[in-house]
């Protein structure tokens, strides 16, 4: 009788625990899901801001030779501008 006892609550204990690892295993490959959910969301939000800084330095880059060149256009103009002063 005491041999039983002991079996069940054994069997008990030990079904308590498979239930537990169970549990505990689903949770885990929740988080685990979820990480690698988070993992392509910031991914391919990462590869949209590279994108986005690349196309943001180029149009940068192209605007500061856009002004450069106006800038000497300006001082080419203000240079004729003064030659003709001079020549009235």
């Amino acid at each position: 009788d005491m041999l039983m006892q002991d079996l069940t609550a054994q069997v008990d204990q030990a079904t308590t625990d498979r239930e537990e690892k169970s549990a505990t295993k689903a949770k885990k490959l929740q988080a685990r899901a979820d990480a690698t959910g988070n993992l392509q969301d910031t991914t391919t939000t990462m590869e949209a801001d590279v994108k986005y800084v690349s196309d943001l330095t180029a149009t940068c880059e192209q605007k500061a030779s856009d002004f450069e060149s106006r800038q000497q256009l300006r001082s080419e103009e203000l240079e004729a501008i003064n030659k003709a002063i001079e020549i009235i």
